[in-house]
C-alpha cells in the first residue's frame, strides 16, 4: 500500500473537484467542564446531507437492504487496506480527512469487532497519527448498518490540542489490564496499547482483540450491547450506551473524545446550560 496520508490528500482533492465529497461547513466554540475543554461544532449547512438522506429513503422504499458501501463510490476510494477491508472518504465530512474503514463483504455494525478489523485499524494509523473510533449500533450513533470503523487525523481541535480528553488520562487507575478514569462519571473501560504495533498490524490486531474482549467483559458487554470505542496508538476506551441522544443532541464516539456537534444555536445554548460532561453521562450509563 502506498503512503496512506498521501493517498488521503490526493483523493480528497480529486473528490472535492468532482463533487463526490460533500463537506459540511461548521463553526465552533470551546466549552469547558470538569477539566475538559470540549470543542463544540455548530453545523451551518445541513442541506446537502438532508437531501442525500431523502434520496436514500426513496431508494430504500423498494430495497430494505440498501447499502451505500456495496458498492462504495469509486471517487471516494482511498486505498485497499487488506483482503478484508478498504478505506474510503466519509462523503459528508465535518472533520477534514475523515476516513471510513469498511469491510469488503457485509458485516453488521452491531457485530463484535474482529482481529481483521483491528489489523486494518493499525495499518491505517501506522502512517499518520489519528483517532480511530467505532459506533457500535444505532444507540451509539451509527448511521449505517454495514460495519465500518472511522478515523480522523490528530490533533482533533484547531487550537492544537491533540484530544480534549487527554488531560484526564494521567489519572487512570488499573485493575489488571483494564483501567478507569476517575473523572469520567459513567461506566467505561480504558486499556493501554503499544505504539510499536504499527510495525506489525497483524500482531497489533491479535493483541488489541484480547484487550477489547477484556474491556467488554469489564463493562458487562461480553454478550453484546451498544457502545462507543475510541483508540489511538497509545490507548483504547470503551463506553457502553443507553441513549442515542440527549434531548435532540446526538452523541457518537467523538463526543467522548471531547468533540460534540449541534445543529443550531438553540442546541448550543442547551449544551452550555446543561454541561457537555453531563450530556455524556446522560447518554452513557451513570456511575
Amino acid at each position: 500500500m502506498n503512503k496512506l496520508w498521501d493517498c488521503v490528500k490526493a483523493t480528497t482533492e480529486r473528490a472535492l473537484s468532482c463533487g463526490a465529497l460533500l463537506s459540511i461547513p461548521t463553526n465552533y466554540e470551546f466549552v469547558e467542564q470538569d477539566g475538559v475543554v470540549f470543542m463544540v461544532r455548530i453545523l451551518s449547512n445541513l442541506v446537502r446531507k438532508d437531501e442525500a438522506k431523502k434520496k436514500e429513503k426513496q431508494i430504500t422504499k423498494n430495497a430494505i437492504d440498501f447499502n451505500p458501501f456495496l458498492p462504495y463510490e469509486q471517487d471516494l476510494w482511498v486505498a485497499d487496506i487488506s483482503d478484508t477491508h478498504v478505506c474510503i472518504l466519509n462523503k459528508f465530512n465535518v472533520v477534514d480527512y475523515h476516513l471510513l474503514i469498511i469491510t469488503r463483504a457485509f458485516e453488521a455494525q452491531e457485530s463484535l469487532l474482529t482481529e481483521p478489523d483491528f489489523a486494518a485499524m493499525w495499518s491505517c494509523i501506522a502512517d499518520f497519527d489519528g483517532l480511530a473510533f467505532y459506533n457500535g449500533g444505532q444507540i451509539a450513533g451509527a448511521s449505517q448498518k454495514h460495519k465500518h470503523l472511522q478515523l480522523v487525523p490528530l490533533p482533533l481541535a484547531p487550537n492544537g490540542t491533540k484530544l480534549p480528553i487527554e488531560p484526564l488520562l494521567s489519572s487512570v487507575s488499573f485493575q489488571g489490564s483494564v483501567g478507569t478514569i476517575p473523572r469520567l462519571r459513567f461506566v467505561h473501560a480504558f486499556t493501554r496499547l503499544n505504539p510499536d504495533w504499527v510495525k506489525s498490524p497483524i500482531e497489533g490486531g491479535i493483541a488489541t482483540l484480547q484487550l477489547y474482549h477484556d474491556s467488554l467483559a469489564a463493562v458487562g458487554l461480553q454478550d453484546g450491547g451498544a457502545y462507543n470505542l475510541l483508540a489511538t496508538r497509545e490507548w483504547m476506551l470503551i463506553i457502553p450506551r443507553q441513549h442515542e441522544c440527549f434531548e435532540y443532541i446526538s452523541v457518537n464516539s467523538l463526543g467522548f473524545a471531547g468533540a460534540l456537534l449541534v445543529r443550531n444555536s438553540e442546541q448550543l445554548k442547551r449544551l452550555k446550560d446543561y454541561g457537555p460532561m453531563n450530556i455524556l453521562k446522560s447518554v452513557a450509563i451513570p456511575l
